[in-house]
């Protein structure tokens, strides 16, 4: 189900009233000041002072939103629990804790002999003016001087012991891969190192995965080491570009390694660098941008230090061996000590348990589903009836486990455990009234959508998470920034934000992002609620992280997220000097609680895995030898180092990926596994065959009892051959029959239906459904290209998945698609083979009052509107089975589906057909006719022996299927692990030497690849092409811009969820020509296909307007009013246009006329509210 609809619960969205949430009294405890303060142990959270609360016009929560007092139970057993886990070990999360005790004594202690008013004066001293008197003491004394003891003392706390271990290790000279859990202090060793590096007089870069991640790492370091000595490098600005200490992301730095192994285009490589830190580096293993963390280790120069910091993962022993092979000498240091330990927390409707048992090492047995259904009944009983609240209670704490123990022994259906969640699923106001009741304020809420994280806010806007002082001060931090940034100002979020309540998504400007950040810093916004983006490093930790799905939505459907991915937004939990612990909350959704949760949590990590691949920037600048434009008078210098490489040469470089490293090791023991099992599968079918099992038969049995079960078993094939074909028979009469009957009941009503499938575990599902109709007789253009491009996928895939006979066999039926609306609020897409029964009864088509429009047709617009996408259940040879998750419109109209138990089989239609119930009757006397003829064979003579026979098949076919299964997962393995990076390298070579860019026999460059090579982007060949067409010479600055953005458009879009919403359209002179580009890019096109390169070349006018009409001077109120596209997405369109812009005046070979309207454009595109954050 939709994120937002399992976290709102929305039939109380509806009768929403703010009112019900008044201001905070003062009396609460909070302060004005912000500086940190020790934590108050929690109290209890007890009913008696909370209703009386109620009963004041400033309570927190509304009283039908309070808590039982069958609730106060499980609080007083939750506090009980708690006290008793404060006394063990802290277990079963992502790190192994490590005695305290232990630890010290391990730890080397900083022994500071001086005076008290040294001491005094050291504390009163910042962090810059301890760096600033190091740097003075070197210069005078001399690099020796420089030791862990001398960094550490920096700091005006001890530093630990894998942060001495990693700065001992860089001391010494070796590269560093450090390993450790989120949050845990790593920025502390690359900035020892910063200041180690600058002391000495010597540069050093640090780059991060993220532009926000750099602009932030730009400030503190200011902070550090002054403005002077630290820089900033983006793509289209650069301040401080000489600063001995330069920030950037990884793509930068991958692009001056490029010019530093031979790149083409003017500019220089890396001069004076001694050290590069890779911050977040578990980025190897993303699928997109990996491959950049690759590249940087395997091109940088060997005597450049390397800092690898990445959180914990399961192979950093792996990645650490293989950039000691690849780049020289790397120590490894590792630690799975939290400074600030974790407690997971399960939140359901009623309570928040703690998710773990006493020993940590298994799930809280009070969350198992039999133990919930119960104690949900106990509170519905208490609610039923207040007078025997007491005496129920008793009765319940008696008999309640060993009423699990009873109910256990039946286990629960598929629609029982879906009945029990979607009855514990909190609304955000239960779960963060748990969390303020318990002092886990402030908090991190992930929800996986922008849409989700928006409504959560409004849903909160009527409580008050501040005190008077703090909301002054949030008043007084806005207007501030309203003066700076007018344009800035997210206007829906004020309410929330002035109530301590934000969200954070890439659908808000980077400004108004920074701005929260701040506040939430400062505790001045208790709840963030974010999407997963905020966990990828931005220095925002809370005390409480809280994960409202274990799924997530992506371009390919919905996804489970990962451990790594669990554990990543988890470490946001927990600050450093101010929480003694940091809590994790999980929170029960419809389609999975506290199993699934546990199940992640002890999955374990997943290792990294190489991303590396091809691109043709790679291409290009590995192979770049000698350009047709060379100057006769350039140096032998320049002619020697434009030499280019060979294509064996290249591969040596390429070969040198993490992934070539990792199979190198497995891929040898992995494929001769394979082929024993591959030899031992034939040799066992073999056995097996109907050949082999008659000459076993013939050997085993005497003459008269082989001839005698040989007849009946030719009998029994025979008959069981035409049971199979009566049984087609008869599913081909009952689709008949559907389409007949559907087509009957949908005039005056929606009828309920059946439907069934099995899962890729082989587990039956049945979902009872509202019919909505022939997919066909919808006209909504959208909808149908959809069912047409479904339709032609099943026609290519069918034929492969399904028997060719049972095609043939079905041929004579011709499967439609229908439409129908689950109990589980989801949209399905079927033809005739899923409908198990349809019945008479149905929702009755009929307007609510006059004018109103018919059930059928609201529906039919519900669904247009969706803009979610269609995944597959299940596949056949008549067609598919697809869902799409409902919306909370929708939702309503789910809930009127009744369960199966209360349809009547007397309802059934299929009942009505005569052709169907004959072609029943047929099927029935084979089948029995079949078990009849079983039972003959059973009383021969020889079956006792013949039955050890097929027993004997029976378990060989087992082990032959079980055999098949582990070759296919290591076919898949060796897959994974096998190099594709140079298969990858050669077919883009061959495109570029077929679109004369670059000559792979002599390695000449031609004009078109200097430009590619020197390019920045998804496709460089293809923004190249489009860069060097002369039509592009005749528009102005601004079109110039528009068809810029048409290929840095990718992954934009508009806000499906808003009618009356637009965008500008773009100027005809701008049409026109990305209408000429179209027929280059489709050249570009079949060349890649037929080259089997898959690397995408963006072209899409939709935005276009958008960016002419900024760069036209129109104002960002005016771009905004009723647009239909978020703040961000905007944002991130226009910078990319104005990265794109940037780079064309620094490119090779790029008419004149060209650059200067380029520089032009960016100028002017280049305003506020869409500035680069450097400040």
């Amino acid at each position: 189900m939709n994120n937002t609809l399992s976290i709102l619960s929305s039939p109380y969205i509806s009768k929403f009233n703010p009112s019900l949430f008044p201001p905070l009294p003062q009396t609460l405890g909070f302060y004005c000041l912000q500086k940190p303060k020790p934590k108050p142990k929690p109290r209890p959270f007890n009913s008696f002072r909370l209703l009386s609360l109620s009963n004041s016009p400033n309570s927190f929560i509304p009283a039908e939103s309070q808590l039982s007092d069958a609730e106060n139970d499980e609080e007083e057993e939750y506090e009980d629990d708690e006290d008793e886990d404060e006394e063990e070990d802290e277990a079963a999360d992502e790190y192994d804790d490590i005695s305290e005790a232990l630890e010290e004594e391990a730890e080397t202690e900083i022994s500071v002999h001086a005076s008290s008013s040294d001491v005094s004066n050291w504390r009163k001293e910042s962090k810059w003016q301890r760096v600033e008197k190091l740097c003075n003491e070197v210069k005078e004394f001399g690099n020796e001087i420089i030791d862990a003891n001398e960094l550490a003392s920096i700091y005006d706390f001890r530093i630990d012991k894998f942060q001495r271990l990693a700065i001992e290790a860089f001391l010494k000279g070796s590269s560093v891969v450090v390993s450790a859990p989120t949050s845990s202090g790593k920025t502390l060793i690359a900035e020892a190192a910063a200041v180690a590096t600058v002391a000495r007089g010597r540069r050093i870069f640090y780059t991060t995965p993220l532009k926000a991640l750099s602009n932030q790492k730009f400030r503190d370091f200011r902070e550090t080491f002054g403005d002077e000595n630290v820089g900033l490098l983006t793509g289209d600005s650069a301040i401080n570009k000489d600063a001995q200490v330069l920030i950037m992301t990884t793509e930068i730095l991958r692009n001056m390694l490029y010019q530093s192994i031979g790149m083409v285009s003017s500019g220089s490589g890396l001069f004076h660098v001694d050290v590069i830190v890779l911050d977040e580096v578990h980025f190897l293993s993303d699928i997109s941008r990996g491959t950049v963390w690759e590249e940087i280790i395997i091109y940088c120069p060997k005597e450049v230090q390397l800092i690898c910091l990445s959180a914990t993962v399961k192979n950093p022993d792996e990645l650490s061996g293989w950039i000691r092979e690849v780049h020289g000498e790397t120590e490894l240091v590792t630690s799975s000590r939290r400074p600030v330990p974790l407690t997971w927390h399960f939140s359901t409707r009623h309570s928040l348990y703690p998710l773990l048992d006493e020993k940590r090492k298994h799930m809280n047995r009070k969350l198992s589903l039999n133990y919930l259904q119960l104690s949900a009944s106990r509170v519905k009983s208490y609610k039923d009836d207040g007078s025997r609240r007491r005496n129920s209670r008793k009765r319940g704490s008696n008999m309640g486990f060993d009423s699990i123990g009873n109910m256990s022994e039946e286990p629960l259906s598929k629609n029982d455990i879906s009945r029990i969640r979607r009855s514990q699923v909190p609304q955000v106001v239960d779960t963060l009234a748990q969390l303020k009741a318990r002092d886990m304020l402030p908090a991190i809420w992930f929800i996986f959508n922008r849409r989700g994280c928006d409504a959560a806010v409004q849903y909160l806007e009527g409580c008050r998470l501040l005190d008077e002082c703090e909301a002054s001060e949030v008043e007084l931090a806005l207007k501030r920034f309203s003066v700076q940034n007018p344009d800035a100002v997210r206007e829906t979020a004020v309410k929330g934000l002035l109530r301590g309540v934000a969200a954070h998504h890439a659908g808000c400007l980077p400004l108004w992002k920074s701005f929260i950040e701040e506040l939430f810093q400062r505790g001045l916004i208790k709840v963030v609620f974010a999407t997963e983006t905020l966990a990828a490093g931005i220095n925002m930790p809370a005390r409480t992280a809280v994960i409202s799905s274990l799924s997530r939505r992506s371009s390919s459907g919905r996804i489970p997220l990962s451990p790594n991915e669990l554990l990543q937004m988890a470490g946001r939990a927990g600050r450093r000097g101010i929480d003694e612990r940091g809590h994790v909350v999980l929170v029960q959704a419809s389609n999975e609680g506290a199993e699934e949760c546990c199940k992640l949590l002890f999955a374990g990590l997943e290792p990294l895995v190489s991303q590396f691949t091809a691109s043709y920037g790679m291409v290009l600048n590995l192979l770049a030898g000698a350009k047709i434009t060379r100057r006769s008078n350039e140096s032998n210098e320049m002619k020697v180092l434009q030499a280019g490489r060979t294509l064996k040469e290249a591969r040596k470089l390429v070969e040198k990926s993490f992934g070539t490293y990792i199979g190198s090791n497995v891929m040898l023991a992995s494929k001769e596994e394979l082929a024993k099992i591959q030899k031992e599968i034939e040799m066992l079918t073999s056995e097996t065959s109907d050949d082999a099992i008659d000459r076993k038969s013939r050997k085993i049995l005497s003459d008269g009892a082989y001839k005698e079960i040989a007849i009946l078993q030719e009998q029994l094939r025979e008959e069981k051959r035409l049971r199979t074909e009566l049984r087609r028979k008869m599913e081909t009469k009952r689709l008949n029959a559907l389409k007949i009957l559907l087509k009957e009941l949908g005039n005056d009503r929606l009828p309920f239906l059946c439907l069934k499938y099995k899962d890729s575990e082989g587990v039956e599902h049945s979902v009872p459904a509202v019919y909505l109709g022939d997919a066909d007789s919808f006209d909504g253009s959208k909808f149908k290209n959809m069912v047409s491009d479904i339709d032609s996928l099943a026609q290519t895939v069918a034929p492969i998945e399904s028997n060719v006979s049972e095609v043939e066999t079905h041929k004579d039926v011709e499967p439609s698609y229908h439409v129908a609306l689950g109990s589980d609020n989801s949209w399905y897409l079927f033809t005739e083979k899923w409908i198990k029964t349809v019945y008479r009864t149905g929702l009755p088509n009929v307007a609510l009052s006059l004018g109103d429009d018919l059930p059928h047709e609201v529906m039919w617009m519900l669904l247009d509107r969706e803009e979610k996408q269609w995944e597959k259940l299940a596949e056949s040879e008549l067609g598919g089975l697809w869902y799409m998750e409902g919306s909370l419109e929708t939702w309503s109209w789910s809930l009127n589906v009744p369960v199966l138990n209360s349809l009547s089989e007397i309802d059934e239609v299929l009942h009505m057909s005569q052709a169907y119930h004959d072609a029943v009757e047929s099927y029935k006397d084979q089948r029995n006719k079949v078990a009849r003829l079983k039972k003959t064979i059973a009383r021969t003579e020889g079956f006792k022996e013949y039955k050890r026979i097929l027993h004997w098949k029976n378990f060989t076919e087992d082990k032959i299927k079980r055999l098949k299964m582990r070759s296919n997962r290591l076919s898949e393995r060796l897959q994974e692990i096998e190099p594709s990076g140079w298969k990858e390298f050669l077919k883009i070579s061959n495109v570029v030497h077929e679109s004369r860019a670059l000559d792979i026999n002599t390695q000449v460059i031609f004009p078109l690849g200097e430009t590619a090579a020197a390019i920045r982007g998804e496709n460089e060949l293809w923004l190249a092409m489009v860069l060097r067409s002369r039509i592009l010479l005749d528009l102005k600055p601004g079109q110039l811009a528009a068809v810029c953005a048409s290929v840095v458009s990718e992954g934009i879009k508009v806000r499906a969820w808003e009618n009356n919403n637009y965008i500008y359209e773009p100027s005809s002179a701008v049409i026109n020509v990305i209408n000429i580009l179209n027929e280059q890019r489709s050249n570009l096109s079949k060349l890649q296909e037929k080259h089997g390169v898959e690397i995408t070349c963006c072209l899409d006018s939709q935005f276009s307007g958008m960016v002419e009409a900024w760069a036209a001077g129109l104002t960002w109120k005016e771009m905004m009013m009723d647009c239909a596209m978020d703040d961000g997405d905007l944002a991130r369109l226009l910078r990319r246009t104005i990265d794109i812009l940037a780079q064309i005046p620094k490119l090779p070979d790029i008419d004149p006329v060209l650059q200067s309207n380029a520089k032009t454009a960016s100028s002017i595109m280049d305003r506020p509210p869409i500035s680069e954050l450097t400040g």
